[in-house]
C-alpha cells in the first residue's frame, strides 16, 4: 500500500507527467500507422504521408510562431500579466488561422491547374483540420504554460483515442479511405478543442485584456522562434519533395522507417516540452548559473537515454517494422532507415535544447538564422543524394549534415552567454542519471519524496 502511494505520488512530477502525455500519443500513433499501412493501398500511403507533412509545414507558422514566444513571457508572470499575454496570443492564433485558411480557400478556387492528387488532397481538408484543432492548440499551450501536464494528457488522450477508435471501426468495417480517415482526424480535434473550452482551459475569455503592446511582443519575439520549430518540419517537406521523384512507395517506406523514431521523440519530446517553462522561469528570476546547469543536465540525460533506446531499436528494426508496418515492408528499405533515423537521433537533444536556450536568452534572432542555414545544408544535401545515389538511405543520411550544422551554430552564442565545456554536459547528465535512479529507488523503498520536489 504504501509502495502504492509512493508510485502515485512520483506522477505529479511535471516531466513525468510530460513523458507519459507523449508517450500515450506516441503508443497511440504508431497503433494508428499500423492500421493504416495495412488497410490503405501504397498510393493512398504516399498521398497520406504527403497530407500529414504538409500539414506540419504549414501549421508550425502558428504552433513555431506562438509557442516558445508565448511560454517564454507567460511562466512565472503575475496573474494581470498572463491574462494580458494570453489575451494577445489568442488574438495572433487567430490572425494566423484565419490568413492561412483563406489562402487555402483561394488556391482551392484555382486548383483546376493542380493535377498532383496529394496536393489537391491536402487542400481540401487543410482548412477543416486546422479550424477544429485552434482551441484544442491554445488550450495545450496555456496548460503547458502553467505546468499542468495532467490536463494536457487529458487533451491528448482525448484526441488520440477518439481517433484511434475510428481508423479501427473503418478497419473492421473494411470501409478505410483516405475521405473517411480524415473526417475521423477533423472529429477527433474538434473534441479536443470542445473539451478545452467546456474545462476552461483556453483561457478564451482573456482576449479582451489584449493589448497592442503585448501583440507586438509576442509577434517580434515569434517571427524568430519560429525557426525553432520550424526545423523538423522543413527538413522533412523537402525530403518528401524530393523522395516524390523515386516513385511510387518511397514516401511510404521513408515515413515508416521515420515514423519509428517517435521512439526516441517520446523522451526528447517530454524534457523539451517540461524543460521549456522551468528554464523560461529561472531566467526571469535572473538565475543564471541555475538556468544553465539545468540546460546541461536535460542535454545530457536525455541523450545518454536516447543511446541506450537506440541501440535497442536498431538490434530489433526487422521485427518492429514487421510490428508496425505488416510483412510487406520487412523486405524493404525501411529496418535499415529506421537504423539511421535512430542512430542520427543522438545529436537531437543538443540541437533542440540548445534552440530553447537561444530562445529563453532573447537571441531567437540566431535561431532564425540557424534555420536558413540548416535548410541550405539539407538542401543540398538531397540533392546530391538524389542526383549521385538516387536512393531513399542517401536523403536519410543527408539529415545528419544540418543537425550537425545547428549545434555548432547555437553553442558559440550559448557559450558566450555563459562559458561551458560541450562535453561537460554528458558528464553532468551521467551524474543526474545516477542520482535519478538512485532517488526513484529511495522513494519507491526507502521513504524518499524527492522527485515529487522537482
Amino acid at each position: 500500500m504504501q509502495l502504492t502511494k509512493k508510485i502515485l505520488a512520483s506522477t505529479k512530477n511535471i516531466h513525468f507527467q510530460s513523458l507519459l502525455g507523449n508517450g500515450i500519443t506516441a503508443v497511440f500513433g504508431l497503433a494508428i500507422i499500423s492500421i493504416l499501412y495495412r488497410s490503405l493501398s501504397t498510393n493512398d500511403i504516399d498521398i497520406y504521408v504527403l497530407f500529414l507533412t504538409i500539414f506540419g509545414f504549414v501549421d508550425t507558422f502558428r504552433s513555431g510562431f506562438l509557442t516558445f514566444a508565448f511560454i517564454k513571457f507567460y511562466t512565472g508572470t503575475n496573474v494581470e500579466k498572463a491574462r494580458e499575454i494570453a489575451g494577445s496570443a489568442w488574438c495572433l492564433a487567430l490572425l494566423i488561422t484565419a490568413g492561412l485558411v483563406v489562402i487555402n480557400v483561394i488556391v482551392l478556387v484555382f486548383s483546376a491547374w493542380i493535377s498532383d492528387s496529394g496536393d489537391l488532397f491536402f487542400l481540401k481538408y487543410f482548412s477543416w483540420v486546422f479550424l477544429a484543432g485552434l482551441p484544442f492548440f491554445m488550450g495545450s499551450l496555456i496548460v503547458q504554460g502553467e505546468k499542468r501536464f495532467d490536463r494536457l494528457l487529458r487533451l491528448k488522450l482525448v484526441s488520440q483515442i477518439l481517433f484511434a477508435a475510428f481508423v479501427a471501426a473503418l478497419a473492421i468495417s473494411r470501409k478505410t479511405n483516405l475521405n473517411e480517415v480524415l473526417l475521423a482526424y477533423v472529429f477527433s480535434n474538434l473534441a479536443s478543442s470542445l473539451v478545452a473550452i467546456f474545462c476552461g482551459w483556453t483561457r478564451i475569455g482573456t482576449i479582451k485584456y489584449a493589448t497592442k503592446k503585448t501583440i507586438a511582443e509576442l509577434f517580434h519575439f515569434g517571427k524568430y522562434s519560429l525557426g525553432t520549430n520550424l526545423s523538423a518540419t522543413l527538413f522533412r517537406v523537402t525530403d518528401v519533395f524530393f523522395l516524390k521523384f523515386l516513385g511510387e512507395g518511397a514516401l511510404a517506406v521513408y515515413f515508416l522507417g521515420g515514423r519509428l523514431t517517435q521512439i526516441v521523440e517520446i523522451p526528447l519530446g517530454s524534457f523539451v516540452g517540461s524543460g521549456m517553462p522551468l528554464l523560461s522561469d529561472l531566467y526571469n528570476k535572473d538565475k543564471k548559473d541555475e538556468m544553465m546547469l539545468l540546460m546541461k543536465k536535460m542535454v545530457g540525460m536525455v541523450s545518454i537515454a536516447l543511446v541506450i533506446v537506440a541501440l535497442v531499436s536498431i538490434v530489433f528494426a526487422d521485427p518492429i517494422i514487421m510490428l508496425i508496418g505488416g510483412k510487406k515492408f520487412i523486405n524493404s528499405e525501411a529496418p535499415n532507415l529506421f537504423r539511421i533515423f535512430m542512430s542520427l537521433a543522438i545529436f537531437y537533444p543538443a540541437d533542440r535544447f540548445f534552440a530553447v536556450t537561444l530562445d529563453v536568452i532573447h537571441k531567437p534572432k540566431i535561431n532564425f538564422h540557424k534555420i536558413l542555414v540548416m535548410l541550405a545544408i539539407n538542401l543540398i544535401a538531397d540533392y546530391i543524394g538524389l542526383t549521385f545515389f538516387k536512393s531513399v538511405y542517401a536523403i536519410a543520411l543527408a539529415n545528419i549534415f544540418p543537425s550537425l550544422a545547428a549545434i555548432i551554430i547555437a553553442y558559440i552564442p550559448i557559450n558566450k552567454y555563459a562559458s561551458f565545456n560541450f562535453w561537460n554536459m554528458y558528464v553532468e547528465g551521467f551524474k543526474e542519471s545516477i542520482l535519478l535512479i538512485k532517488s526513484t529507488g529511495k522513494m519507491l523503498f526507502g521513504g524518499d519524496n524527492s522527485l515529487n520536489k522537482v
